[in-house]
């Protein structure tokens, strides 16, 4: 990495990225694996335990009040950072009052407090996802992208590793007053980060705010396949991904092999892909970066074919996860930067949270039906069908990233 590149990651922007990041990963395992954690150890039951996930919901619907922070601007810190740390504050209470909660005595105030700290984190999201389209230019991207995830996935590994290690020597309550004072590095990057500069005024009224994100991106050419495109660009990866933990288990591997080389080993393979992916996008742009990237998610789901027919052999296993997180990484920096770059700043947190509540939609249709089918075909057809499940995103790169071209000309009119 030469100096000038260096400069750039350890830039002020691209440092915001990194810790808005990790404040907007932080929240999402504090409602999911350390709730479950805690509402299992105390005797709640399963069926309970079940239906706490309909707390997540604000984050599959976050842009039917994202109309609403494009519209209005708060009386301090500017149109982004004043909804920004509002919503950090009441999601840093909401954590703390989800803390001293009662799974066992008060179940129903369990709840409440679990789905105040969603909708606090997914107005975040979307308030963040608006700043770093706005606070970095089209070809920081990229790599703002990259450096957000990491921080995402750090902000993951604290809540959710951090957080049961913890919980085995203090209680949840006090873990989740710890993990509450992990929002305070987010806060003050909000207070101390400059405003993005306004290049667009947003919608003077809400019903502008509401309708003319959705005309304007439809009046684009390539519109409908842009959005084809977002649903099938990581489908085959999301599809070997949902059953990769069973998979190692019916091979051969144990509990511990799988935890040290998948989940720790793995871990620091995504952060330093998508680093590198960023690094790489600052030099070819984002719709090479697509191309390369696509083809080495599809290839790296391909190395689990090899690694069902070869069975439990850890050396391998090392290789595949390397190249997998790595590749996976990279893809979703580069796809996380397009969808960013295909933004109009007027309406940026209105049309990011439809585009990024879209990307939700193949990790949870597409991954229902993949249980059946390596069950009925076997792992290493399993894999392979999921290889070739991400050709189609790949050709339609063709119509609206060319690879001639470094930026997407998703943005033309028709």
């Amino acid at each position: 990495m030469n100096l000038t590149i260096l400069k750039q990651v350890m830039s002020r922007r691209m440092m915001v990225a990194l810790l808005m990041g990790f404040s907007c990963g932080l929240p999402l395992l504090l409602t999911i694996t350390l709730l479950q954690a805690w509402m299992k150890q105390s005797g709640v039951d399963l069926a309970v335990i079940g239906l706490m996930s309909l707390v997540g919901l604000p984050y599959t619907v976050k842009f039917l009040w994202a109309p609403f922070l494009d519209r209005f601007t708060l009386p301090f810190l500017g149109r982004r950072r004043g909804w920004l740390v509002l919503s950090q504050v009441l999601l840093t209470l909401a954590i703390a009052w989800l803390g001293m909660s009662d799974p066992i005595q008060r179940p129903w105030g369990l709840a409440l407090a679990a789905f105040f700290v969603t909708f606090f984190s997914a107005t975040q999201d979307v308030v963040v996802d608006a700043f770093r389209r706005e606070d970095l230019s089209d070809s920081e991207l990229g790599l703002g992208s990259s450096l957000y995830v990491g921080g995402y996935r750090v902000g993951m590994l604290l809540a959710s590793g951090g957080g049961l290690i913890l919980a085995d020597h203090l209680s949840f309550s006090l873990v989740y007053l710890v993990m509450a004072a992990g929002m305070l590095p987010g806060i003050v990057t909000t207070l101390l980060a400059p405003e993005p500069k306004v290049i667009e005024m947003g919608p003077r009224t809400l019903k502008e705010a509401v309708f003319a994100p959705l005309t304007e991106y439809f009046g684009r050419r390539d519109a409908l396949w842009i959005l084809v495109f977002i649903l099938f660009y990581k489908l085959g990866d999301q599809m070997a991904s949902a059953m990769t933990i069973p998979f190692y288990l019916a091979i051969g591997f144990s509990n511990t092999e799988i935890g040290a080389v998948v989940k720790l080993f793995g871990f620091w393979a995504t952060i330093l892909g998508g680093l590198a992916g960023g690094v790489l996008m600052l030099r070819t742009g984002i719709n090479r970066a697509l191309w390369i990237f696509g083809i080495l998610q599809a290839a790296s789901t391909a190395c689990f074919a090899i690694l069902a027919r070869i069975g439990p052999n850890i050396a391998v296993l090392s290789g595949v996860i390397a190249f997998e997180n790595a590749a996976s990484g990279m893809g979703t920096a580069a796809y996380t930067a397009f969808m960013a770059s295909i933004t109009n700043k007027k309406f940026t947190a209105t049309q990011y949270a439809l585009l990024s509540s879209l990307m939700g939609v193949p990790r949870v249709v597409a991954a229902s039906p993949t249980g059946l089918l390596a069950k009925s075909v076997g792992w290493e057809e399993f894999f392979l069908f999921c290889t070739f499940a991400a050709v189609p995103g790949l050709f339609l790169l063709l119509r609206f990233a060319p690879w001639s071209t470094r930026g997407p000309a998703a943005a033309q009119k028709i």
